[in-house]
């Protein structure tokens, strides 16, 4: 998952993206207003959190922008301020959620997961593709009853995969969604992990789900006939 931070306080800018990435998000940061509304053109996110009170244009001119540009990304709006009309101004401007500062890291990582799962095409805890399955909150991954180890980029391309069951990903769609702006998308880092994913969850099974599609990339199924 992608996440595009939009916090002009640094200190919190850095906690927020590194404790999100501890927990494979991959993430972008923008600092004020201005940049905020021009990073969705140039990237493809899946999640935006928002910080109210930003420098050149404050987060409920941020939200209702992107909102007026047809951006459909659930936004979860920040702010240290926790008067009601406050919280209403970010909702009428277009945010899916409000969180309030000071606030606890597991509680944003709750409302991000909850976000998700208002998606149609993401709806639901639990991610099942064959007998694989995910489940987003503990983020435990098993296959036949057998506990499967990932490390954090491993189970964030797995979920970015089985959250698009019978789909053929690209390795740009890949690299947008899983990597941040700054991943070299010429080098062969999604092969290898790829490749580390099939080594746990499809070498020791009959069935095999990652299947490559030549010339265009991956899917994930469970018939070895898609």
């Amino acid at each position: 998952m992608r996440v595009l931070v939009v916090e002009d306080e640094r200190r919190i800018a850095d906690f927020i993206s590194t404790g999100l990435s501890e927990h494979g998000y991959a993430v972008d940061v923008a600092y004020d207003g201005e940049e905020a509304v021009d990073w969705p053109a140039v990237a493809d996110f899946d999640m935006i959190i928002l910080d109210v009170m930003l420098p050149v244009r404050d987060g409920i001119e941020v939200c209702r922008t992107l909102r007026e540009r047809g951006l459909r990304t659930p936004i979860l709006m920040l702010t240290a301020r926790d008067a009601v009309e406050d919280r209403v101004r970010g909702l009428d401007s277009g945010a899916d959620d409000y969180l309030v500062k000071p606030f606890a890291f597991a509680e944003l990582l709750a409302r991000l997961r909850a976000l998700t799962r208002r998606e149609p095409a993401t709806l639901g805890r639990i991610l099942r593709v064959g007998d694989l399955i995910l489940d987003t909150t503990t983020r435990e991954v098993s296959r036949q009853a057998m506990s499967l180890e990932l490390t954090s980029k491993e189970y964030a391309l797995l979920e970015y995969l089985m959250r698009h069951p019978n789909q053929v990903l690209t390795r740009t769609m890949i690299a947008e969604h899983v990597w941040n702006y700054d991943f070299d998308n010429a080098t062969n880092v999604i092969d290898v992990h790829i490749r580390n994913l099939r080594r746990k969850i499809d070498e020791p099974f009959p069935t095999k789900l990652i299947h490559t599609v030549r010339g265009a990339g991956y899917r994930i199924c469970a018939r070895q006939s898609m």
